[in-house]
């Protein structure tokens, strides 16, 4: 039959290691879901600048009678285009900050971790922390 004192756990160091890489695969995700989200935003501007210049020029054109009102129907969508622009970069722009507070809370929790690291006693065997 097996003692109970046989009983083993890990090195707080090898868990110190393991929380150091799963936290630093979550800071990389969470960088990489930030980049995604600036070149949607970008792009999304891309975009809201050529149908804005379209818009410009084709009311500039209906303005001049050089092209028919029935281009008004072309405008609405266009309008409407460039409405969906400005709506989508607000809902890129909340998830970036949404990204950005993640971030702030892993940091946090990652500084509170080392802090509860340092404060605890080393365990038998084990040398202390350096400062």
């Amino acid at each position: 039959m097996a003692s109970i004192f046989a009983f083993k756990t890990r090195s707080p160091d090898r868990d110190r290691q393991t929380d150091a890489v799963r936290f630093e695969h979550l800071l990389k995700t969470l960088g990489q879901l930030s980049g995604e989200i600036d070149a949607e935003k970008t792009g999304i501007r891309n975009r809201y600048e050529a149908v804005s210049a379209n818009a410009a020029f084709l009311v500039e054109a209906m303005d001049n009678d050089a092209v028919s009102t029935r281009r008004a129907a072309e405008m609405d969508q266009l309008t409407e285009a460039l409405k969906n622009c400005l709506r989508r970069v607000d809902t890129l722009g909340r998830q970036g900050e949404f990204v950005a507070g993640l971030r702030r809370l892993v940091d946090d929790f990652i500084a509170d971790g080392r802090n509860a690291d340092d404060a605890m006693p080393p365990a038998r065997g084990e040398a202390a922390p350096a400062p």
